[in-house]
């Protein structure tokens, strides 16, 4: 008679097939995984990463998994050797079948507990693997050449090393507590843990068992006590970051003394597997976690309020020396040159125009006005999008000339819903294309930015020429697309038609066979590209499109800066990435993020081609450790600056995000007097800048860097630098201005300016105060603002001339319906004047009028002055009309003493 399955069994098979089938799948998904990446690794060139890192990954997570599986199963089964039976002629875990009555095996106790320790050992395994670049780091590390003050070891050690120790512990820890989870359930199952029916109480057995790996355990804890000491190289006392008077005299001798007492409680387990008394295992526990308790957490908290509290400057000064050294070192403020910046109030006409390389480059346009006059102007078709503007600097015919620029991307969410079908986007409608560039300075008569590059394909009209402007790369979200199929590109708009063309370029894995399409199809969720006809035996995949997500999934190891830029090079359109090397391990060193980051160095440039998606990596700080060590396990992935193109090299910045924490820092880090330090009777600020007159933002946001093309105090030469004012904390005058070169030979190289502490500055804030308490300014937005338009006042710029400070912001109207601001006005501020005119030059002129001594009338006859000021004015509109602003700046200045001159001449009316 065939026997029937009964529901229990037939739930118990489907779960089965539902778990294989799952399994199957996640299996299937990561092989797939791991062959589309591999592709695309060697589609770039960088296959020889990808086997490193998976290599680390495989080896790190088989031993992982091998040990920890093989330490939780000996566990269990020493458990289940030695714990009682519920049938001595059974060891096999078993169900009673409902019908029958029989009783049938379902699986064989150490099945179980391999099954259960193969599958922690997994999770511990994938927990741990993601550790493979600690790994690779710890056997590749290179030192740093410099030791930590309290033990003598090498900052490799910190940043290297006790990373690895740490991780190897809590590993260990983790191995131990699933060791015991598992022999406590079969203990428990087994009936040798008796909690609620007496005699309570752990069997022989498991008492013998707990002993053993509380043994384990403390062992452990005495290791971790030994770390301990290390970190307390990181500890944080309020007064000094790192370890302080109270950690040192006292936290130290105490870690020593907690080794002792986990040794000893150690000890302790290991013989009470003999004795077998449970007051051993909780005196064990009492004496290291009370003593854990009382030595480590009450003991110094009394010792550094009772006794190192009242004499906190000169017991603690010894390790502010150490906290302000490694700190300095770690975020390099050590390269910082203070130079002393006389702040006077000397500045003149004459002066203005021997720095005209300053005043021609200073920034008028901001960066939401200017990306919102683009989109009206420049974004030609909905479908494309400006998601930046980068801030760059070019040699033009124009002359040095610092610029704005966007590339104007595809954006395939954009399209009409009805349009965005898979062939369009992933056919057909598969790059961006081309740039905008404008001058900073520069306006149109209707207060438009003038442009240097515009409309597709791009015009150059006094910018530099783009041959290939398609953009298959960028910072937007990139969905794969597939290239040389049946199916043209679109190119670009042309009037009422569309210009189709052909990717050409390196970039892409070959998807023409059906194997490369199943894989595709299944990596990808899309099965489209299994069934679609377009795709023929030359197609190409083009995906990791973002340029972000594309170097991070080569160099997942380097962080990397909010804003990648674009540059015009020999024709083609390149990004430039700025990446960085960072520790959370460096001694003694303040954090500066929210990730706990204490070290940084800006070690790498990454140049991504546009078009050919081809990346490049470049040492810009070959002294750096820490990329050293990436390039001992990466050979061959890093090459020297000096062999990055020189057209692009000229483009090259100090980056904003790096600049900004070091300004964060160097604000209380300045302070090299333990004394002054202790006290912060030197702290430095960010000023702050009202966020407009419109905004009603009293309080203000702090400034952010800027960047800007400046001749530095005692310099030849005008230079791109990225400028960051300082003011005194609690107060609002200038006190300071940090400076970062940022063009080769002196690129990298940082500059503080002091002024002189006896000197009343204004600030940025106080300008901002000073502009809307001027009467005219005030009475002239109100106006504006009545008249059905809306005043949008610019950021404030700082602009050092000489040595004297000159302040500069530009405002804009934009008509109550409109999205298109206008530049309308430049308020210029130096020292107690204000004034507020249609352009740069006219500002500068009326600002200069009296702050300037009286310029003598200009010589010759009414008509000699009269026919020059026409002569003038002739010569202005042909630098108008040729786009020539500085020439048609000067020309204006030349005209307007003329023009005075003649005014006074002229017989009063009565």
């Amino acid at each position: 008679m065939p026997s029937q399955v009964t529901p229990r069994v037939r739930i118990r098979r489907t779960a089965i097939t539902v778990a294989a089938v799952i399994v199957g799948l996640i299996v299937i998904g990561r092989i797939t995984r791991i062959l589309v990446d591999w592709m695309w690794f060697a589609s770039i060139g960088y296959a020889r990463v990808f086997w490193t890192v998976l290599d680390a990954r495989v080896l790190l997570f088989a031993a992982v998994f091998v040990v920890s599986t093989a330490t939780i199963a000996l566990s269990g089964l020493l458990a289940h050797r030695h714990a009682r039976r519920f049938d001595p002629s059974s060891a096999t875990l078993e169900i009673v079948d409902e019908r029958t009555g029989r009783v049938m095996p379902r699986i064989g106790w150490r099945w179980a507990i391999a099954g259960a320790a193969a599958l922690l050992g997994l999770l511990l395994a994938a927990f741990e693997a993601s550790n493979w670049d600690l790994a690779l780091r710890y056997l590749h590390q290179v030192p740093f050449g410099e030791r930590d003050p309290i033990f003598g070891y090498d900052i490799g050690f910190y940043v290297f090393s006790l990373p690895v120790y740490v991780a190897f512990k809590n590993w260990l820890l983790r191995v131990l507590f699933c060791s015991a989870i598992v022999a406590g359930v079969i203990y428990g199952v087994r009936g040798d843990i008796a909690v609620e029916q007496p005699p309570r109480g752990l069997s022989r057995a498991a008492a013998m068992h707990g002993s053993a790996l509380l043994a384990l355990f403390f062992a452990v804890k005495a290791g971790s006590y030994w770390l301990d000491r290390f970190l307390l190289l990181y500890d944080d006392n309020g007064v000094v970051v790192g370890a302080g008077y109270t950690d040192i005299h006292v936290g130290l001798p105490v870690l020593w003394l907690l080794m002792g007492l986990a040794a000893a409680a150690s000890i302790a387990s290991w013989a009470n597997m003999r004795l077998r008394s449970y007051r051993i295992a909780i005196a064990s526990a009492l004496l290291v976690f009370g003593g854990s308790f009382v030595f480590a957490a009450i003991y110094p908290a009394l010792y550094q309020r009772f006794y190192v509290k009242p004499s906190e400057l000169r017991l603690e000064t010894p390790y502010i020396k150490h906290n302000i050294a490694l700190t300095r070192q770690a975020y390099a403020l050590t390269r910082i040159t203070a130079r002393p910046f006389a702040a006077e109030q000397g500045l003149n006409l004459a002066e203005l125009q021997a720095n005209r390389a300053t005043i021609d480059n200073i920034r008028l346009w901001d960066v939401q006005p200017l990306m919102d006059t683009y989109a009206q102007l420049q974004e030609i078709r909905t479908y494309y999008r400006f998601l930046s503007v980068d801030i760059d600097r070019y040699a033009l015919d124009a002359g040095y000339r610092q610029v704005m620029l966007s590339a104007r991307e595809l954006e395939t969410s954009m399209l009409p819903a009805n349009a965005q079908t898979w062939v369009n986007l992933h056919l057909l409608f598969t790059h961006g294309n081309g740039v905008v560039m404008s001058p900073v300075t520069e306006k149109s008569a209707e207060g438009l930015p003038s442009f240097y590059l515009q409309d597709i394909p791009p015009v150059a009209n006094g910018g530099p020429a783009v041959r290939e402007p398609r953009l298959y790369f960028g910072q937007g979200e990139q969905d794969y697309v597939i290239v040389q199929g049946s199916v043209p590109e679109f190119d670009f708009p042309h009037g009422k038609e569309n210009m189709y063309a052909a990717y050409s370029g390196r970039d892409g894995v070959g998807i023409g066979s059906s194997a490369r399409r199943f894989l595709f199809a299944w990596q990808f969720a899309d099965p489209n590209i299994l069934l679609t006809s377009y795709i023929t035996d030359r197609s190409r995949i083009l995906f990791h499109r973002n340029i972000l997500d594309r170097v991070r999934t080569i160099a997942p190891f380097l962080s990397f800066d909010h804003d990648p830029y674009i540059v015009v090079s020999g024709g083609r359109l390149f990004w430039i990435l700025d990446a960085y090397t960072v520790s959370r391990w460096y001694p003694y060193s303040q954090p500066a993020t929210g990730d706990g980051t204490n070290y940084i160095r800006n070690a790498v440039k990454v140049i991504v081609d546009a078009y050919n998606g081809t990346v490049d990596f470049y040492v810009s700080d070959p002294a750096d450790p820490i990329l050293r060590t990436w390039e001992r396990i990466f050979p061959g992935l890093f090459k020297p600056l000096d062999t990055m193109p020189p057209d692009l090299r000229q483009h090259i910045r100090y980056p904003e995000d790096l600049f900004l924490i070091q300004a964060q820092l160097y604000r209380t880090y300045h302070m090299e007097a333990p004394e002054v330090f202790y006290n912060r009777e030197d702290l430095w600020q960010f000023p702050r800048e009202p966020g407009g007159i419109d905004a009603g933002n009293a309080q203000g946001a702090r400034m952010a860097p800027y960047y800007m093309i400046m001749r530095l105090p005692g310099e030849a030469r005008a230079e791109f630098v990225l400028l960051l004012p300082m003011v005194p904390s609690q107060r609002e005058n200038m006190i300071a201005w940090l400076a970062a070169r940022c063009d080769p030979p002196e690129y990298g190289k940082l500059i503080v300016y002091t002024f002189p502490k006896d000197k009343l500055v204004y600030g940025p804030f106080q300008i901002e105060a000073r502009i809307q308490q001027n009467t005219e300014i005030s009475q002239q937005i109100s106006l504006w603002n009545q008249m059905g338009s809306r005043v949008i006042r610019g950021h404030l710029v700082v602009v050092p001339i000489e040595n004297s400070i000159l302040y500069v912001s530009p405002l804009y109207l934009r008509a109550a319906s409109g999205q298109l601001p206008e530049l309308k006005r430049v308020i210029a501020a130096y020292g107690d004047r204000v004034v507020m005119q249609e352009t740069l030059a006219q500002a500068l002129a009326a600002l200069f009028e009296q702050t300037s001594p009286a310029a003598a009338r200009p010589p010759g006859t009414a008509d000699e002055r009269a026919r020059e000021a026409l002569a003038h004015y002739n010569r202005a509109l042909e630098r108008l009309k040729a786009g020539d602003w500085s020439g048609f700046g000067s020309e204006l200045d030349a005209l307007r003493p003329l023009l005075e001159s003649l005014g006074a001449g002229r017989p009063e009316h009565r």
